[in-house]
């Protein structure tokens, strides 16, 4: 039986330096990559100043508990391309008519400026708003029978 012999090379520092640098360039690569994708897609800030903020958590609360306790409902949808509308009903089902309904429709990822939107009334408890089209959270302030009413919803 003839041998055959082998012909590989050894492994020296040269490689495990190679291993090293390339194993390293991806991790490195790959952490500059997800960051820049994590910056470029977060387009806004949540609050200014979180300091200020914190000092008003408390009467958030109670503003979100006032809007809890009225019972009513809000429902946001598309009407047209173009539009928005919103449904008022009270904790009874019933329609809320003749209220002063406006909004700030907010981009989610702050891609857009702010709209400023202000309602018309579209007929038992509905109110319309024109609205340019995309996917926007509206945060919806209502003005009936002497109570202010906060709500937010998403419309595509």
């Amino acid at each position: 039986m003839t041998q055959i012999a082998r012909t590989t090379k050894p492994f020296t520092g040269k490689h495990m330096a190679m291993i090293f640098v390339a194993f390293f360039g991806v991790v490195i690569g790959v952490n500059v990559l997800m960051a820049r994708l994590a910056v470029s897609t977060f387009g806004g800030v949540v609050v200014a100043n979180s300091y200020v903020a914190s000092q008003q958590f408390n009467g958030w609360l109670e503003q979100a508990r006032a809007d809890k306790a009225l019972g009513w409902k809000a429902v946001i949808d598309r009407g047209a391309a173009d539009e928005v509308r919103v449904q008022l009903t009270d904790r009874d089902g019933v329609a809320i008519k003749g209220a002063r309904v406006t909004a700030v429709a907010e981009h989610p990822l702050g891609h857009r400026v702010d709209e400023r939107l202000a309602f018309a009334p579209a007929g038992s408890g509905a109110y319309s708003a024109r609205l340019t089209a995309g996917r926007w959270r509206i945060k919806l302030f209502v003005v009936s029978e002497g109570h202010v009413w906060r709500s937010v919803g998403d419309v595509q």
